[in-house]
């Protein structure tokens, strides 16, 4: 137990009180996580909508995140991550009480890209953040410190949405709302006079490593095919946001406190282990190979989906998929730190965080499509295939960004 705790404490030590406050306002922020974790089953069970129409609107939410995205990563160069984050919070908290009186399908097709415009403006302006307030050896872990404090908060959301929404799903957005003008109120006091400030600027986090301060990151082709794999990756590993639900519920009959808890689940796996498992490894093996693992573990999830049933089944995919996304997404951040200068690193962080939002708008689509037209199974193997071939394109991608 003392070496447990000695563990624990060597990976977190090092880093920055600005660091610790980013995870604080984000852990408050994702606690309050629940309207998309349920958003699939609330649309189709409380609003009545088709699954077309389902994958219409979860698209849009992709389409609303990719213009926020860079949208957030152009302003946060512009006026400073301070207050790209904090309109972000209060705005996009105080839109999830508008969502409460949207209906028609137009009309919450209308809320739901806002919504998303307006809360996915905070990931490149906090990543910038993240990565300014950080050491430069101490990059990689400021990222997954932060990613632990979402991950705690989502396996909190997800699990207290799961009551909620047992009583009215009009809760989860309130919650959802609520938790977000709380963390942008924090935001506020603390950052309010550490505007631009940044206690260690870096542009590298390992010496092989040769930034491009005063490139575009639309014209550093290299990782341009980077973030086009990045994406390949979020499509299939967001499908846990966007179908999976769907098949708990409609082919395991799954409860929305049971949904709850497996997607709860995932944010405590990845809290437990994700700091510890870059504090051990993460300097030890290169980038490529941290990646590429992940992509092969999601691959893996997605079999098992298919040649085997049962509870049992879903929590170990469910186990498999969050040991990917540790495996894979500090890295990838690290990898975008290394590649920008001060400079620009809020456009390289916007078009790293654009491949995610391209990812939200094809993924429910192409999933919500494949269920329809060939079933669930024809999904889990094709996201399968999609994993094998993106870690093949990561494997010689990333060694020459490394190289480069």
């Amino acid at each position: 137990m003392t070496r447990l705790f000695s563990l624990y404490r060597n990976a977190f030590g090092g880093l920055s009180r600005e660091a610790w406050l980013l995870a604080a306002v984000m852990f408050i922020n994702r606690s309050g996580a629940m309207v998309v974790p349920f958003l699939s089953v609330y649309l189709t069970e409380a609003l009545d909508f088709s699954l077309k129409q389902v994958g219409i609107l979860l698209s849009l939410f992709g389409v609303g995140s990719m213009c926020g995205t860079f949208l957030g990563g152009w302003l946060t160069d512009k006026v400073g991550h301070f207050k790209v984050q904090f309109f972000s919070l209060v705005l996009g908290g105080s839109w999830f009480f508008v969502m409460l009186t949207l209906e028609r399908f137009e009309l919450f097709a209308g809320g739901i890209f806002l919504l998303s415009l307006l809360t996915e403006c905070l990931r490149p302006a906090n990543a910038s953040s993240v990565s300014s307030y950080a050491r430069p050896e101490n990059v990689t872990r400021a990222f997954s410190l932060n990613r632990m404090a979402i991950n705690l908060g989502f396996s909190i959301g997800p699990a207290l949405g799961g009551v909620l929404a047992t009583v009215s799903y009009q809760w989860l957005f309130m919650a959802d709302g609520l938790t977000c003008l709380s963390a942008g109120v924090l935001f506020f006091f603390y950052f309010r006079h550490r505007q631009g400030h940044a206690p260690v600027q870096t542009t590298v986090t390992v010496p092989t490593a040769k930034p491009l301060p005063t490139r575009s990151p639309y014209r550093d082709g290299l990782f341009v095919f980077f973030t086009v794999l990045c994406c390949c990756f979020a499509v299939a590993f967001f499908q846990f946001f966007s179908t999976m639900p769907l098949y708990w519920r409609q082919v395991y009959r799954l409860s929305e406190l049971e949904i709850g808890a497996l997607l709860a689940f995932n944010g405590l796996v990845v809290f437990l282990l994700e700091m510890i498992i870059v504090y051990l490894i993460g300097d030890k093996h290169a980038l490529w190979k941290m990646i590429v693992i992940g992509l092969l573990l999601l691959a893996l999830a997605f079999v098992l989906l298919n040649v085997a049933k049962g509870f049992p089944v879903l929590v170990f995919s469910v186990l498999l998929m969050s040991l990917s996304e540790i495996m894979a997404m500090p890295f990838m951040s690290t990898l975008t730190v290394q590649r920008s200068g001060p400079h620009n690193r809020g456009s390289y962080m916007g078009l790293y965080s654009l491949s995610y939002s391209a990812a939200h708008i094809i993924g429910p689509f192409v999933g919500t499509t494949t269920i329809a037209s060939f079933g669930f199974d024809t999904l889990w193997w094709g996201g399968t295939v999609l994993c094998v071939v993106a870690a093949i394109g990561f494997y010689f991608v990333v060694k020459k960004l490394q190289a480069a």
